[in-house]
């Protein structure tokens, strides 16, 4: 079992940046992969980024890539988000994930464990 904890979402303008950060629970952390996900009004949750199990693979929505970067500590059992030049776009509930085979998916179905999410409002 994985317990997962948001934190970092708040209010920014256009331009601006935030990092995220994702507390997880249990000692099994590290052979996890770790996702972002993220959930607009009236949106289905998309993918955002992810991370295999010990960093080595990234992946990125087309959206995000070169502003947003997944990084993790497994010795702090946490993931975070590092997102720059944001956009009013970008305003929307962001979920991590944790993800037992390890590889670091793009599809939500393919994660184990999820947090109850953070909020971002980017404003313009």
């Amino acid at each position: 079992q994985v317990q997962l904890v948001e934190s970092g979402g708040g209010l920014v303008q256009a331009g601006g940046s935030l990092r995220l950060s994702c507390a997880a629970s249990g000692r099994t952390f590290s052979s996890y992969a770790m996702g972002w996900f993220r959930q607009a009004p009236g949106k289905e949750r998309e993918f955002v980024a992810a991370s295999s199990w010990n960093g080595g693979y990234t992946a990125y929505a087309d959206s995000v890539k070169g502003r947003f970067t997944i990084s993790r500590d497994n010795a702090k059992n946490t993931v975070y988000l590092q997102m720059n030049s944001l956009k009013p776009e970008d305003t929307a509930v962001y979920y991590c994930a944790a993800e037992a085979y390890g590889l670091g998916s793009k599809v939500r179905a393919g994660y184990d464990y999820w947090g109850q999410g953070t909020q971002v409002t980017v404003s313009s």
